[in-house]
């Protein structure tokens, strides 16, 4: 029907001013835009890697020091249960991915192999004489490594997001790789060393009662290891290290860069979970005047003197840090730990002058576009062209709008999505407005050629951008990269130019209708 309630013209109209206001910041700066009230949008779209340019890196994650890690704990898990129900036996260790040991007597042979599969789930236990191997199954080792990977990519995500980068892209890509992509990166650099550390840190005694000149010529004390400093390279000192972990790492809730109050060096001040603080508490409690190992990937931060009981759950570290390398290694320890080493495959930088090239040669398409699409409206449906046009107009602007309040990425693809939604927008308007000539030819009245035209063609035009819909959306669950970029636009596109046709264009055409009453559809 040929009317509009002052309701549905607010809707319409509140639409289209959302739209303006979302869109506007992308007007200013960034600078500029961030400095605007909070109360108003600031918001503006991110543009990609291939826009912007930035950081793009291929990561392999060594899942096998995943899996060497849990053999080696399955090693502490049967000594430790072969001890307690007191059976004897001999040659335990790992052999490359099985757990073997000898058991001296026969008759205790069936009790240590139901001792070892007791230990975890998904084992497999084999006995030969009295031999018993002890080994992951398939599906368990594939579960690990697959764990791992997925540990990896939050972490890695979290570390990226500590930064304040905006948008980057990480994704698994194969079986064990990650693909991240980082746009307007100013600091590569940075990047690999954040993602080049493991991050494991640990709390250790040391061990007081070793020959450090035995441990350096290769003889070791049983439960202990010997650990270089962080600094120092081939010349840097050693310690004798228990290897058992007094608080492990994973117990940490926050780390954040300071300075110390006495020297004004830079420190990195952590803190525990309930549990940790206990523990911390625990150890410091019984090592007073004893030194205190903080190791971070195999190497020693620093091993200071326990003063006194520290209870608060809570400590700090220093280590001659610079004030970038204490606040990376807070930032490391916040993220938490990677699971296994990466590898970086492949490196490539994208300049920022490729993207400006490709934003410009964008907003040339855009324009010739857009030009030929208004002239081709207006000639060939007059005034009713000029409406499709303004609704063509408030449409880019509503993608605007609505990928800087997504805050979706805007890519390459994303610019073609746009593109092919500015032919697409008025396919709409051309299919409402042949229906109306067909029933003005039929010998309807103007309003009621009207009406027929958008009542009888709303139901192909939902139909046809449905069905496009459905396809971009399988595109973007599917897809990734620059796939998803286009999907993004297209599917943003496809609902804002079924509002400006149905709606914004209906809007427009009812209300010179209503003022002109005129007697014929200039169409």
């Amino acid at each position: 029907m040929v009317y509009f309630s002052k309701w549905k013209v607010s809707i319409i109209l509140g639409i289209v001013v959302l739209g303006l206001a979302f869109a506007a910041p992308n007007l200013l700066d960034r600078k500029s835009a961030d400095e605007l009230p909070g109360w108003l949008p600031h918001e503006q779209v991110n543009l990609g890697l291939d826009l912007q340019g930035g950081s793009h890196l291929l990561l392999e994650v060594k899942a096998s020091v995943v899996v060497r890690e849990r053999l080696e704990s399955l090693v502490d898990g049967v000594r430790i249960a072969l001890r307690k129900d007191r059976i004897r036996y001999t040659g335990l260790g790992l052999r490359g991915k099985t757990v073997t040991f000898m058991v001296r007597k026969s008759s205790e042979l069936e009790k240590a192999r139901k001792l070892a599969q007791g230990i975890e789930d998904n084992l497999e236990i084999l006995a030969e004489g009295n031999r018993v191997t002890v080994n992951f199954t398939q599906r368990a080792l594939v579960e690990i490594e697959k764990s791992a990977v997925d540990q990896s990519i939050e972490i890695v995500r979290r570390r990226i997001d500590e930064t304040g980068t905006r948008e980057p892209t990480i994704q698994r890509q194969g079986r064990d790789r990650i693909l991240v992509q980082v746009p307007g990166l100013d600091n590569p650099e940075r990047l690999k060393r954040l993602l080049g550390k493991t991050a494991k840190m640990s709390f250790h005694l040391l061990d007081h009662k070793g020959s450090m000149s035995e441990a350096m010529q290769g003889r070791i004390p049983p439960g202990t290891m010997l650990l270089p400093s962080v600094e120092g390279g081939n010349q840097a000192q050693r310690y004798l290290v228990r290897k058992r972990v007094a608080v492990g790492g994973d117990r940490l809730i926050d780390s954040q860069p300071s300075f110390d109050s006495r020297t004004g060096e830079p420190i990195v001040n952590f803190r525990f979970d309930t549990l940790g603080g206990k523990k911390f508490g625990d150890v410091t409690k019984k090592n007073v005047n004893r030194p205190f190992a903080i190791v971070l990937d195999g190497k020693v931060i620093s091993a200071p003197v326990i003063r006194e009981p520290i209870l608060g759950g809570s400590g700090q570290i220093s280590g001659n840090f610079t004030i970038s390398g204490a606040q990376d290694l807070a930032l490391l320890l916040r993220a938490g730990a990677l699971p296994a080493p990466l590898t970086i495959l492949e490196e490539r930088s994208v300049g920022p002058g490729l993207g400006a090239d490709s934003i410009a040669a964008g907003k040339i398409a855009s324009i010739i576009g857009l030009i030929l699409v208004v002239v081709f409206m207006v000639i060939t449906y007059g005034i009713f062209g000029v409406f499709a046009d303004i609704a063509l107009l408030v449409n880019m602007v509503l993608i605007l709008g609505g990928l800087s309040l997504l805050q979706a990425t805007l890519t390459l693809p994303g610019i073609a999505g746009i593109v092919l939604t500015i032919g697409m927008a008025v396919d709409a308007n051309v299919l409402v407005f042949e229906r109306i000539r067909e029933e003005v030819r039929a010998g309807r009245t103007p309003i009621s050629a009207i009406d027929a035209g958008y009542s009888r063609a709303i139901t192909t035009i939902i139909d046809a951008n449905l069905t496009t819909l459905i396809a971009a959306l399988i595109l973007f669950y599917f897809g990734s990269g620059p796939v998803r970029g286009f999907a993004v636009t297209l599917s943003i596109g496809i609902i804002t130019s079924m509002f400006t046709a149905i709606m914004l264009t209906r809007l427009c055409v009812v209300a010179w209708i209503r003022n002109r009453r005129g007697t014929e559809v200039p169409i």
